[in-house]
């Protein structure tokens, strides 16, 4: 396992930032194991809820945590805002920086994860292989 931090800057989508970043480091299996910081919009997708709800406030990244793929990323996160209440959720695009958001990214290079159709679930999952046999 390979630790690589990173810090987004105010604007950036969180999302695609973190795609971006497995992207560049050429990985094909990574954790997100934390993340801290600030939004000043938040997507999040309450459970059994098809669509993002979309959260416009200054608010804190209490949690952040999930795995990525090279085709895809699953990632939950809870926020607070500015009287204390926190929301939970999946974590869709359009989460954007309002003055930094810290990570700390595990990247494990002797995995390949992918997100494929899960017939039992009806859901992409996530599928774990060996590096070594990366499709």
């Amino acid at each position: 396992m390979q630790a690589h931090p990173l810090r987004l800057q105010p604007g950036q989508d969180l999302r695609d930032a973190l795609e971006q970043t497995l992207h560049q480091l050429d990985a094909t299996a990574a954790f997100v194991v934390q993340g801290i910081g600030s939004l000043s919009v938040a997507q999040l997708r309450f459970a059994g809820v098809e669509q993002p709800t979309e959260l416009r406030a200054d608010l804190e990244i209490l949690t952040l945590a999930g795995s990525m793929a090279s085709n895809g990323a699953h990632l939950h996160m809870s926020v607070s805002d500015a009287d204390g209440r926190v929301f939970g959720g999946h974590v869709a695009r359009g989460c954007i920086v309002r003055t930094t958001v810290e990570i700390l990214l595990a990247l494990l290079p002797e995995q390949a994860f992918s997100r494929e159709p899960d017939p039992q679930t009806g859901f992409m999952e996530l599928f774990i292989r060996s590096a070594a046999h990366r499709e």
